[in-house]
C-alpha cells in the first residue's frame, strides 16, 4: 500500500492542482474558498498527498445554524475516482473531519459526467463517444491546431465517471440523490460549447445556428457594445438581474453578494454589460431612410421613359416598404432616447475564468430592449475571449434537463443556449452521508415542524 497523508494545503497548491485536472473548476479554487469564508462559512482546504505529491484535494465548507451543522463540497472533491485506495482513504478522512467540525451530514457534488448528450438531449452513442473515450477515461492532453500557428491543449471539461464512482461512494456510506431534472444551485444538467476545433471569431460565428448568427450581427449593427464594469457599477448589474428574476420567477441575489464575488474573485471574475448606443442606432436608420428616399425618387423619374413600368412600380413598392420600416425605427429610437437617454445598459452577465474553462453564472436583461440581442452579444464576447485565452470549452452552466416540453420553466433558457450549437453534460449528481444519525434525525423533525 502506498503512503497516503491527509493534510491541509495552501491556497496556491489548491489552485495549481485544480488547474492540472480535467475536473478542475472555479468552485475548487482559493478565490471561491475566500468567497465562502467572507460569507461566514467555515472553510478548509484539504488534500491527500501520496509520497509528498498532492493526488486529491477539495474545499470543505461547513455551515453552522441554530438547527444543525452540515458540510459540503461543491463540484468536488478533485481526485481519480477509479483509484479505489485513494477514494476510500480520502472520503474516510473527509467524513472524520466533517464530523469533528460538528456536521451531522456531509454532501458532495462531484465534478464528473454521467452522460454526454447532443444539444437536443439525445445520448451521444454510449454517452461518451463524442469525446472518443470509454466511461472512466479522461481526454488526453494532446494538442489541436488553432489555425493561427498556435495550439491549445486538449482539456476535457470534466472527468468521466459512471457506475464505478457511484458504487464506490455507496460502499463508503454515501447515498446518491438520484438522476434528477430541474434547476439546482450546482447544476446537474449543463450546456457547453466545444471550442477545440474553432480557430477564430469568424469560425466561431459560423458555428452558431442561423438565427443566433443573425442576432449577433443585429446587435453589432445596432450599436450594441460589450464592456467590463468596476465595483461602482455593480448596482446596474444587480438591477438588470432583478428584472430577469421578476420575469422568470426566481429570487435574485442581493447586491452585497455580487460585491463579495467581485472582491474575492478579483480578475478571475468579469462583470459585463451590453450597452446600446441609441444615437448610433438612430443615425444608421436615418442614413437608410435617406437611401430609400433617393431610390424612390430615382425609380419615379425612371417611370416616364421605362418600357416596363409595371416592374418599376414593383420596385417602388419595395423601396416604399423599406422607407416605412426606417421611419418606424426612427420614431421608436426617438421614443427610447426620450425615455432613457442616448446610452442604455440593456443586458448583464457574470463570467468566471478558470485555467481549464470559462463559466457563465449570472445574467439579466431589460425586456424592453430584447430585440437588440444584448445577451447574445455577451455570450459571443465571452467565447471569443475564451479562444484568445486558449480555452478548449465554454460552460454555459445550468439548464433544467427537460428537452421535449415547450412549457417547462427552462425552455426559453435552453433554446437560447442551443442557438450556440453546443452539447449537454449530464453530471453524476449529489451524494450525502449522515455522520450523526441522532442529530440528523432531530434536525429533520425540526424542519418538518417548522414547515421548511
Amino acid at each position: 500500500m502506498s503512503s497516503l497523508q491527509f493534510t491541509e494545503i495552501s491556497p496556491q497548491d489548491l489552485d495549481s492542482f485544480s488547474a492540472s485536472l480535467p475536473q478542475g473548476n472555479f468552485q475548487q479554487t482559493s478565490q471561491m474558498a475566500a468567497m465562502r469564508r467572507s460569507q461566514g462559512t467555515q472553510v478548509e482546504i484539504l488534500a491527500v498527498k501520496r509520497e509528498g505529491t498532492v493526488v486529491a484535494a477539495c474545499v470543505l465548507e461547513t455551515y453552522h445554524s441554530r438547527l444543525s451543522t452540515f458540510s459540503v463540497v461543491h463540484n468536488g472533491p478533485l481526485l481519480d475516482y477509479h483509484d479505489e485506495e485513494l477514494v476510500t482513504f480520502f472520503f474516510t478522512q473527509l467524513q472524520q473531519r466533517a464530523r469533528k467540525n460538528g456536521a451531522s451530514q456531509l454532501e458532495i457534488i462531484p465534478e464528473t459526467i454521467y452522460n454526454l448528450r447532443n444539444s437536443d438531449g439525445s445520448l451521444m452513442g454510449d454517452g461518451f463517444s463524442a469525446a472518443g473515450h470509454d466511461a472512466g477515461d479522461d481526454v488526453p492532453a494532446a494538442s489541436h491546431d488553432a489555425g493561427d500557428g498556435s495550439s491549445r491543449p486538449a482539456i476535457s471539461p470534466v472527468a468521466f465517471a459512471r457506475e464505478p464512482e457511484i458504487a464506490t461512494l455507496e460502499k463508503l456510506g454515501f447515498k446518491h440523490s438520484g438522476f434528477t431534472v430541474g434547476y439546482t444551485t450546482i447544476p446537474r444538467w449543463r450546456y457547453l460549447k466545444d471550442l477545440s476545433t474553432i480557430a477564430d471569431e469568424k469560425a466561431l460565428l459560423a458555428s452558431y445556428s442561423k438565427n443566433t448568427r443573425r442576432n449577433v450581427k443585429i446587435a453589432a449593427k445596432s450599436g450594441v457594445t460589450v464592456r467590463a464594469i468596476g465595483r461602482d457599477e455593480l448596482p446596474i448589474f444587480h438591477h438588470l438581474c432583478e428584472l430577469a428574476s421578476e420575469k422568470q420567477g426566481f429570487d435574485n441575489r442581493p447586491l452585497e453578494y455580487f460585491q463579495a464575488l467581485y472582491d474575492n474573485l478579483g480578475d478571475k471574475a468579469q462583470f459585463m454589460l451590453a450597452t446600446l448606443d441609441l444615437k448610433y442606432y438612430l443615425e444608421q436608420w436615418e442614413a437608410k431612410k435617406q437611401k430609400a428616399e433617393a431610390e424612390i425618387a430615382r425609380l419615379q423619374a425612371l417611370l416616364a421613359t421605362s418600357r416596363y413600368p409595371e416592374s418599376v412600380h414593383k420596385k417602388i413598392a419595395t423601396a416604399q416598404k423599406t422607407l416605412t420600416a426606417c421611419e418606424n425605427r426612427i420614431a421608436r429610437a426617438h421614443e427610447y432616447i426620450e425615455q432613457d437617454g442616448t446610452t442604455v445598459d440593456i443586458s448583464a452577465a457574470m463570467f468566471v475564468w478558470h485555467p481549464r474553462q470559462a463559466f457563465y453564472l449570472f445574467s439579466g436583461s431589460d425586456e424592453k430592449y430584447a430585440k437588440f440581442y444584448g445577451p447574445t452579444a455577451l455570450q459571443h464576447w465571452v467565447m471569443t475571449e475564451s479562444l484568445k485565452r486558449g480555452l478548449m470549452s465554454y460552460n454555459f452552466y445550468g439548464i433544467d434537463g427537460v428537452f421535449n416540453d415547450p412549457n417547462s420553466q427552462g425552455h426559453g433558457v435552453l433554446e437560447f443556449k442551443q442557438g450556440f450549437q453546443g452539447y449537454v453534460a449530464e453530471m453524476t449528481g449529489q451524494f450525502s452521508v449522515v455522520l450523526k444519525p441522532v442529530t440528523y434525525a432531530m434536525k429533520q423533525i425540526a424542519h418538518h415542524l417548522l414547515g421548511r
